[in-house]
């Protein structure tokens, strides 16, 4: 039987460039603000005359350094909110978190620390899963876990099936133009040695040969220092998009949580549909053990032994949090979030983030959270920017500056983005967030430094968050949906 190559082969894939075009001629629009600035006061000072211009020196050239010298891949202009925001909720005693054990919390709150704190709970009395709603965004969010084959270990052309069937579930996301936020996270936690327990006592022949007792010694020595890798699945409902949906269906929380598990249903329908195992959606107990573990991973494997104990979202979070410049303390762990800045800018196979997801001995998280864009606003989105790269060309070629390469790609990657919308794929934005957990700060830094290697390997580019570690870690680490 003849068959051709196509059908055992992976098709390599490309990523868009992060956009690096500012306002004009690449500038961003605090930059371009600056250098006006700095050009004002250079040019009343030449019209003032005299050695005015030298006095108004020290002025108008910290606003051009400001506008041109660079540090950690921002301009020092864009270090000046980020800066002062940080240095705004120090001295408002924001970055420390302790919880008031004497003090009851209001009903219904997730007992988390910084903005996460307005997030509330409702369990669906259909299904029984529980939702998490944020009053400010107006979204609705419910959890499932997905259990999967080891994708690694298939064959080429099963690969490649299973990718085109993850393709239609973001393309089914897309279409139902109310979903708000899509999250994929992928986590380790230490490993009890239950699971290699259970299985053994089911599957495996104890008696009392040389072999049996070995496998069975092995088991109990190495269980506890395993790892398990936890893969989950968060769909959020964006109310506002959804609103005469959720009047229909009855108005408030009971509405939009109807209207929600619709959305629910579909999703696991496409997950079914692309060979993946998806449970049942998370209960209020199993979603107060993730938060729990996420800020102290030394008590999960406890947790798995304890049967009903710590599993109440009122008592779920953590009991301390002190955070700093660029790491996060909590409970028994130290924690530090990278972004993934850049993913790779070559033809790569799906399988390229196997460095960072198998990396062994490291706890972390890695978390995707994907935006979907409707088709009318993503198609005009595709317009303006085609607009803007002409009319920046045009400057730069009447300037006489010369056409910087990334410029092309990054124009080139637009109209790939318009050949897909039109071909009816949807468009959605990626951010990649990597959590990192260690017992000690020294053990943080090796981690992080591996995790970095890892991404290297990977062809991705990554970068250690500043000043809002404690936001990203609740973006990267919990099953919330929520952003950065």
């Amino acid at each position: 039987m003849a068959t051709t190559r196509s059908e055992y082969e992976l098709t390599p894939v490309k990523f868009s460039r992060l956009t690096t075009r500012g306002l004009i001629l690449g500038l961003s629009l605090s930059q371009v603000i600056v250098l006006a600035v700095a050009a004002v006061v250079f040019v009343a000072s030449l019209y003032a005359g005299g050695s005015t211009a030298l006095f108004t020196a020290p002025a108008w050239a910290s606003a051009v350094g400001l506008a041109v010298v660079g540090i950690g891949g921002r301009k020092l202009v864009e270090w000046v909110p980020i800066t002062g925001h940080w240095l705004w909720r120090k001295a408002a005693r924001q970055t420390a978190y302790r919880r008031r054990i004497a003090k009851p919390r209001p009903a219904g709150t997730l007992a988390l620390p910084g903005d996460a704190a307005a997030l509330r709970q409702y369990e669906d009395p259909e299904t029984g899963a529980v939702m998490v709603h944020d009053p400010h965004q107006q979204t609705l969010t419910a959890i499932l876990e997905v259990n999967h084959p080891a994708f690694v270990l298939m064959d080429p052309g099963e690969q490649e099936r299973r990718v085109h069937a993850w393709g239609r579930v973001l393309s089914t996301v897309c279409r139902s133009g109310r979903v708000a936020r899509l999250q994929v996270l992928e986590r380790t936690l230490p490993d009890s040695g239950s699971g290699l327990t259970q299985w053994w006592a089911e599957h495996g022949r104890d008696d009392g040969s040389w072999v049996a007792n070995t496998y069975r010694e092995l088991i109990e020595r190495a269980g506890p220092t395993g790892e398990r890798h936890i893969t989950t699945i968060s769909i959020q409902l964006d109310m506002r998009a959804a609103a005469r949906q959720i009047r229909a269906a009855g108005g408030s929380l009971r509405g939009a949580a109807a209207v929600l598990g619709q959305e629910m249903h579909t999703l696991t329908t496409a997950l079914r549909a692309a060979d993946l195992k998806p449970s049942d959606w998370y209960t209020p107990g199993q979603l107060a053990v993730m938060l729990r573990t996420a800020y102290d991973p030394q008590v999960a494997s406890s947790l798995d032994r304890a049967g009903d104990l710590g599993r109440d979202l009122a008592t779920a979070g953590p009991v301390a949090v002190e955070e700093t410049w660029s790491r996060l303390r909590s409970d028994s762990a130290h924690h530090a979030v990278l972004w993934i800045s850049q993913w790779p800018r070559a033809m790569v196979y799906p399988g390229f983030l196997a460095p960072i997801l198998l990396s062994s001995g490291i706890r972390r998280s890695v978390t995707m959270l994907c935006d979907p864009v409707r088709s009318d606003q993503a198609a005009r989105d595709i317009r303006k920017k085609k607009t803007e790269y002409i009319s920046d060309a045009t400057q730069r070629q009447r300037i006489g500056q010369i056409e910087d390469a990334s410029q092309s790609a990054e124009y080139q990657d637009v109209l790939q983005q318009e050949a897909d919308l039109t071909a009816g794929h949807g468009v959605l934005r990626f951010t990649g967030l990597i959590a990192v957990s260690a017992d000690t700060v020294d053990e943080l830094d090796a981690a992080v430094a591996a995790i970095e290697q890892a991404a290297i390997q990977a062809s991705c580019e990554t970068r250690l968050l500043v000043a809002q570690q404690a936001q990203a870690f609740v973006a990267a680490a919990l099953p919330l949906g929520r952003g950065i």
